[in-house]
């Protein structure tokens, strides 16, 4: 079989999988999705949502942790903990300050963005806050001390997206 034709086989079962454990929250199949590589036309983009997806996830099953500054998790963070340690889980290294992370990021317009990028909060051209976009408006994030890891509505229009690569 020409590898074309071995490519478009394996395609239709990847977008499934992918499509499948969106819809239905799960991360197991991202394993599978995974060993098609960049090879297959499209697989990169749906490997990235399905990545994205589960950080998403992992980050929802640190509600109620308590904020502590400089806390990478599993029990306290502080709010790149929270997005470094999501994305650790599903196989992303992440630099620990907010600002760091911005470099490992691709922007994306709000429009574009989708459950999982990350939501960079900034002031005067400082980034002072990320956390996760939980889609609708939303993010999961450690925002200060004294509170807790929380969903919280988008709270300022000083934000911007980025998809981390």
């Amino acid at each position: 079989m020409s590898a074309s034709r071995l490519s478009a086989s394996r395609l239709l079962p990847a977008r499934l999988l992918a499509s499948l454990a969106l819809t239905l929250g799960l991360t197991a199949s991202l394993s599978v999705v995974t060993t098609l590589g960049p090879t297959t036309p499209g697989a990169s983009a749906m490997v990235s949502a399905v990545t994205a997806n589960s950080a998403a996830d992992w980050a929802r099953s640190r509600r109620g942790d308590p904020y502590s500054y400089g806390a990478v998790g599993p029990g306290r963070f502080d709010c790149s903990g929270l997005t470094r340690w999501a994305y650790a889980h599903v196989g992303k290294v992440l630099p620990h300050s907010s600002s760091g992370q911005v470099a490992s990021t691709r922007r994306v317009s709000r429009a574009q963005a989708r459950r999982g990028d990350l939501v960079f909060f900034s002031s005067g051209g400082y980034v002072y806050h990320v956390g996760i976009y939980a889609g609708g408006g939303y993010v999961w994030h450690a925002p200060y001390s004294g509170t807790r890891v929380r969903k919280e509505r988008i709270w300022t229009s000083n934000v911007f997206f980025g998809r981390v690569r």
